[in-house]
This record gives C-alpha cells, structure tokens and sequence, in this order.
C-alpha cells in the first residue's frame, strides 16, 4: 500500500489505460482501412452490446457472477458487485464519441483528443488520488484533479501534434488556450457529476462526449 493506493487499484487503472486502444481505433482504423467512419462506430457499438450481455448475467446468474468475481474481482470496486462496471460506461462513453465522430472530421479528431485525454487523464486522477490526495470534492480529490490536467496539458501539447494527421484534421497547431481550455474541461467536470434524483451519471459514460463539443467550439478560437 503507497498511502491509500493499494496494488489493486494500480492493476485497475492499469487495465484502464488499455482502454486508450477504443479512440485510436475509432480516429485512426477508418483512415487507414479506407472505410467510410460508420464502419467504427458500428463495432464499438457491437462492444458495448457484448460488454452489456456480460453485465447481466453477471447480475442476474450467481454462477457466473462467481466466476467473474474469481477472475477479475480484484480489480472491482466494492459498489459495482450489484452495478455496471466502470469498463462497460467506458464502452459506452466510446460509443458516444464514436457517433460524435460521424458528424465531420473535425468532430472525430475532437473526439480522439478527449477520449484519449479522458482515459489516461481519469486513470493519472485516481492514482495521484488515492497516492496523496487529501483535499475532498465529492468523491474526488484536488490533487486527483491537477494530476489529471497535467496530463492532459502534457498530452495535448506534446503528443497530439505528433501523430498523425491530427494538426491536419484540427486545422493548424493546437495553441495553448485550446489545451488549456480542454485539460480544464477534463479535469473539471469529473468535480460535478450529473445526478437524477438518487441516482448519480458514471462520468466515463458522459464526459468525453461532453468535452469532444467542447473542443469542437474551442476549436475555432
């Protein structure tokens, strides 16, 4: 145990930061398979579907809950042995980036940024968290917080430009008001999440989506 992170929680974000495969997929395998984007779309939509069908008999049937709780109980949190997993809003996050992306290529690079900044800033957030976070908003810590928009600042602005056809796609450089503004919204909305009477939004589901219309209207600044 490093403070509050215990070995299971780094497997967990670990596993989480593979994650980081669903964005590149959905930007990067219509370009270079010379599909039309829907083709993307379609298979994380598949994804979901499967991941979904997993969750309810997990749910629903003991014996199969049993075998998964031995296989990857130790990377779930206690509150999701009676509710969805973080992977599957992950899933399902994706798959709203993933219609997103549909609209134009600008959306989908917006989208490929956020999601991307969302899964590894949302994993940097709960180690630096759980390592040495102190000062509690909600569930979430400050330090969690800025842990995240440093990623994400180092992200945009280091790795982005990098890739391929990115600065294309987005129009030029991204400056540093644009990846200011973004890693803010990444980090930020994570503090507020979106509640209907008892019942509190997963913000992996929500806040990518969110933070791609964001970067689409950052975008023309």
């Amino acid at each position: 145990m490093i403070g509050q992170l215990s070995k299971e929680e780094v497997n967990r974000k670990l596993l989480h930061v593979l994650a980081v495969i669903l964005p590149f997929s959905i930007f990067y395998g219509p370009l270079y398979a010379n599909l039309p984007r829907y083709y993307a779309c379609v298979i994380i939509f598949l994804l979901l579907f499967c991941s979904l069908l997993i969750e309810f008999f997990r749910l629903r049937k003991s014996a199969f809950a049993n075998w998964f709780s031995n296989s990857f109980g130790s990377m779930m949190r206690n509150e999701e042995s009676n509710q969805l997993t973080g992977a599957t809003y992950v899933l399902g996050g994706s798959a709203i980036c993933s219609v997103t992306s549909l609209h134009s290529e600008l959306a989908s690079v917006c989208s490929f940024l956020c999601l991307t900044l969302f899964v590894l800033g949302d994993a940097a957030a709960a180690i630096v968290g759980k390592a040495i976070g102190r000062i509690k908003i909600g569930k979430k810590t400050v330090e969690g917080g800025i842990g995240c928009f440093l990623v994400c600042v180092l992200l945009a602005g280091m790795l982005f430009p990098s890739l391929p056809l990115f600065s294309q796609l987005w129009g030029g450089s991204i400056t540093l008001i644009q990846i200011l503004i973004i890693s803010a919204a990444v980090s930020i909305l994570e503090f507020f999440p979106i509640k209907w009477n008892a019942y509190t939004l997963n913000d992996n589901l929500y806040v990518p989506g969110v933070c791609a219309v964001i970067a689409f209207f950052v975008n023309s600044l």
